[in-house]
């Protein structure tokens, strides 16, 4: 097989996804308007992601975390039994 059939192949998806999300960001604006993203802090799982914030709201400032704060299992009542 051809170097550079290979090389298409291999770009072809990405080029499709890279099109598919730009289409579905354009619809999304002419529906909903300009959007801010930014990362967003999920308490339950202790984890972050990429969302869209609300104009009101400021994004998650990962320097103002303080994992302590969040896995203090004696605050909690958590027991090693209630992780497993």
């Amino acid at each position: 097989m051809e170097a550079r059939l290979i090389a298409i192949m291999f770009l072809v998806p990405f080029a499709l996804l890279f099109i598919y999300s730009g289409i579905h960001e354009y619809r999304r604006y002419k529906s909903e308007g300009r959007a801010k993203y930014g990362l967003s802090y999920d308490e339950e799982t202790g984890t972050t992601h990429v969302t869209g914030i609300a104009e009101g709201e400021d994004g998650y400032d990962p320097d103002d975390f303080d994992p302590a704060d969040h896995n203090d299992r004696e605050t909690s009542g958590e027991t090693d039994d209630d992780r497993a």
